[in-house]
C-alpha cells in the first residue's frame, strides 16, 4: 500500500450509496486481464467475498460480467456517493481484513487490473438506472441477458462530441430500442486513491444498454443507424469528434450483477 494519498477531509461512517434513484455519483468501470483459464474462479470468488463486503465499505457493487469477446477478462463497476466517499471506502476495504484474507487469491488470477475508466453519470433521464428488488443470494444462476458498454472517445478537453452524444445521439438510441442502463462521462477529478490506478487523460462516454441477446442488440444497432437524423447528421458530427471507433463491451452478467 502506498505510503500517501492525496489529503481529504476525515472519513465519516460508510454508508453505500443508494440502490435506485439518486444512486452513485462516481463510477468505476474496471476491465481486468486474467490468467488463462482463471475467469470463472475469480467469479465465484468475487460474488461469494466481494459483495457484500465491500458496500459495507461504503461503495455499491453495480454490475460483474463476463466478456463475451474475450474468455480471460473481467469487467465490473462499482459506485460512490462522491470522491471523498471513494476515498475512505477504498481505504477502508483494501486496509481491511476482507481483502487480506481473500485478496491474494483474487490478485493471483489478475495479469492487469490497471484499465479502469473514472466515470459520473451525464445528465438526463438515463444516467444510470438500477432494477428494483434485492440482489440474488450467492449461488444464483447467471440471467440469459446481454449487457452492452459502448465506450466512446473524444479529444480531451472538448465537450462537443459527448454534448452530441446526450443531445442527438441518445434520443435516437431510445426511440429505436430500449433505453440505456446508464450514460456515463468521464469524471475529472483526480484520483484520490493512488494504490489503484485509473486511465487519465480520457475524455469519454459511455453507454450501457441491456438486451435479452445479440440479435436483438444487433437488430438496435441497426435501427439507430439507419435513422434519418443519426445517419445523415449525428453519426457523421461525432465521429468528427471521435478520437477511436466506438468500442463495444459485450458482457454477460454473473448470477449477483445488479446490473442485467
Amino acid at each position: 500500500m502506498p505510503s500517501q494519498d492525496a489529503a481529504v477531509p476525515a472519513p465519516a461512517p460508510a454508508v453505500p450509496p443508494q440502490h435506485g434513484a439518486g444512486g452513485p455519483a462516481v463510477i468505476e468501470l474496471r476491465q481486468y486481464t486474467l490468467r488463462p483459464g482463471r475467469r470463472d474462479e475469480l467469479v465465484e470468488l468475487f460474488d461469494q467475498e466481494f459483495v457484500e463486503t465491500q458496500e459495507e465499505a461504503g461503495m455499491l457493487v453495480l454490475g460483474q460480467f463476463r466478456d463475451l469477446d474475450d474468455p480471460d477478462r473481467f469487467v465490473w463497476l462499482r459506485g460512490f456517493a462522491d470522491m471523498t466517499a471513494r476515498h475512505h471506502a477504498l481505504t477502508a476495504f483494501y486496509g481491511g481484513p476482507v481483502w487480506a484474507e481473500h485478496g491474494p487469491r483474487a490478485n493471483a488470477t489478475m495479469v492487469d487490473s490497471d484499465d479502469v475508466l473514472l466515470l459520473r453519470p451525464l445528465p438526463g433521464p438515463s444516467g444510470l438506472a438500477l432494477p428494483p428488488g434485492e440482489r440474488p443470494p450467492v449461488g444464483a444462476a447467471a440471467p440469459e441477458r446481454l449487457v452492452a458498454a459502448t465506450v466512446w472517445s473524444f479529444r480531451p478537453g472538448r465537450p462537443d462530441g459527448v454534448a452530441l452524444l446526450r443531445n442527438g445521439l441518445l434520443p435516437v438510441i431510445r426511440e429505436t430500442g430500449p433505453a440505456p442502463l446508464a450514460v456515463l462521462g468521464t469524471e475529472p477529478a483526480l484520483n484520490t486513491f493512488a494504490r489503484l490506478p485509473v486511465r487519465t487523460g480520457e475524455n469519454v462516454a459511455v453507454v450501457i444498454t441491456s438486451y435479452p441477446d445479440e440479435s436483438a442488440r444487433l437488430r438496435h444497432l441497426a435501427a439507430v443507424r439507419a435513422h434519418p437524423r443519426a445517419q445523415d447528421e449525428i453519426l457523421p458530427r461525432v465521429a468528427r469528434e471521435q478520437t477511436a471507433p466506438p468500442r463495444t463491451l459485450r458482457l454477460a452478467p454473473t448470477g449477483r450483477s445488479l446490473l442485467t
